[in-house]
């Protein structure tokens, strides 16, 4: 029987984040889609969640401090995808030009100016080539950062329990 215990929730955030992240790499190495920057900021949201997650599942003892971590981590996500949803529904003519590619941003800019690019996306992150149920995938996104942000969130505010 799954309980509510600390280790319990990491794994199961754990187990979401590479479910989440198999899929990401199967829509771009099998179905084609190529991810845009705010995209890959997504990823790598997943994996500071993911991260985090295994790092407590570990270590067994501070899910407070890892749970705050997964909590900053997902608030980084919900930035990048709620930035990319908002992208997805300006009107087109609204729509910022298309940049460069994320590999010459990082070879010709300096780091930070690629990171600033990053992070705010471009014109290629309004593109909506997949939906299910009638949500793009950074709608799906959105939804999972808020996710794991209430998981986080109910272990950093409920009371201490022995870790299982």
């Amino acid at each position: 029987m799954i309980t509510s215990s600390p280790r319990h929730i990491n794994i199961i955030i754990l187990i979401a984040v590479i479910g989440l992240m198999g899929y990401g790499l199967y829509s771009q190495y099998v179905m084609g889609l190529i991810p845009c920057p705010l995209c890959m900021t997504q990823r790598a949201a997943y994996c500071l969640i993911g991260g985090f997650a295994l790092i407590a599942i570990i270590h067994k003892q501070g899910y407070k401090i890892y749970s705050l971590l997964i909590a900053l981590a997902s608030l980084g996500g919900i930035a990048a995808a709620g930035r990319q949803v908002w992208l997805q529904h300006l009107p087109p003519e609204l729509v910022p030009a298309c940049g460069p590619s994320l590999e010459y941003m990082l070879e010709t800019f300096p780091f930070a100016e690629a990171l600033k690019m990053l992070i705010l996306g471009e014109g290629n992150c309004a593109i909506v080539d997949w939906t299910f149920v009638g949500l793009s995938m950074a709608e799906w996104s959105l939804l999972w950062f808020v996710g794991f942000l209430g998981a986080a969130l109910w272990q950093l505010l409920r009371k201490p329990a022995t870790a299982a």
